[in-house]
């Protein structure tokens, strides 16, 4: 089911609820609509819950700053037009950073938290190499950025199309508010506030959020746990299924 719900401050939120089951809210990463979650979310027995963030799929596009805090209150607005008291929450990259705000903002809403591929930012983060960033400047970066994402060996055997490579249709204003918002993400301070039993999820060898960020997050947050999937890149929650859902799903069932 496709619903909408309007954020409060007016933008439109574009929302899709798919399978029956406890709801678990799934956010994708930067400049990705909801479609980054195509291959994963029939793992889970449950309700998934995703939105395209402002800016991306039938959201609204402002042209207002955005930032990761904002984006979570989104995510409260679409809990609030869904009636939904509390949810597990999944967020992978961007969403991570997103999915941070929304545990301690609204600590009350989220009863289990997994992060995955993604970094407290701040000072304290450590960021992706001045190779990749050059890389990704190129005019082959879409090139670039599938092989960030994947290892070359599962990519031969699958071909795309590829949805975490961002949402081909953002209008350039919303593309660099997305930029600045992932970019600006420091919760680093705040994380020790997170009291919802949370799982930190990562590829060994993604480059684009180096995996020291998995650990700087577990050792932040109060009894979070930390798996690390050998030699896989940032979207390790695609190539490593359903192993990946997999321990999410239990990981949902047991945590207390």
């Amino acid at each position: 089911m496709d619903d909408r719900v309007i954020a409060p401050d007016g933008t439109p939120l574009a929302v899709q609820r798919r399978g029956s089951g406890p709801p678990l809210v799934l956010l994708a990463g930067q400049a990705n609509d909801h479609t980054w979650w195509d291959s994963a979310r029939g793992d889970f027995a449950r309700t998934t819950i995703t939105m395209d963030y402002r800016g991306t799929g039938a959201s609204g596009k402002p042209d207002v700053p955005y930032s990761t805090p904002l984006f979570a209150d989104d995510v409260v607005a679409v809990l609030d037009g869904l009636g939904i008291e509390q949810a597990d929450v999944y967020g992978t990259s961007m969403g991570g950073r997103v999915a941070q705000w929304l545990a301690i903002r609204h600590p009350h809403r989220v009863r289990r938290l997994v992060l995955g591929c993604t970094s407290p930012g701040g000072r304290h983060a450590v960021e992706r190499s001045a190779e990749v960033r050059r890389a990704l400047l190129r005019p082959d970066a879409r090139e670039t950025l599938a092989d960030l994402m994947y290892t070359p060996g599962w990519r031969a055997t699958h071909p795309g199309p590829y949805r975490t490579l961002g949402d081909p249709s953002m209008p350039p204003h919303a593309r660099k508010h997305h930029l600045r918002a992932s970019d600006k993400h420091d919760a680093w301070d705040a994380l020790p506030r997170i009291t919802a039993p949370t799982l930190v999820l990562h590829g060994e060898d993604d480059r684009l959020t180096p995996a020291v960020n998995a650990t700087l997050l577990a050792q932040r947050i109060p009894r979070a746990r930390l798996h690390l999937f050998p030699a896989a890149r940032h979207a390790y929650f695609e190539e490593c299924r359903p192993h990946a859902s997999t321990l999410v799903e239990d990981f949902l069932i047991t945590a207390s």
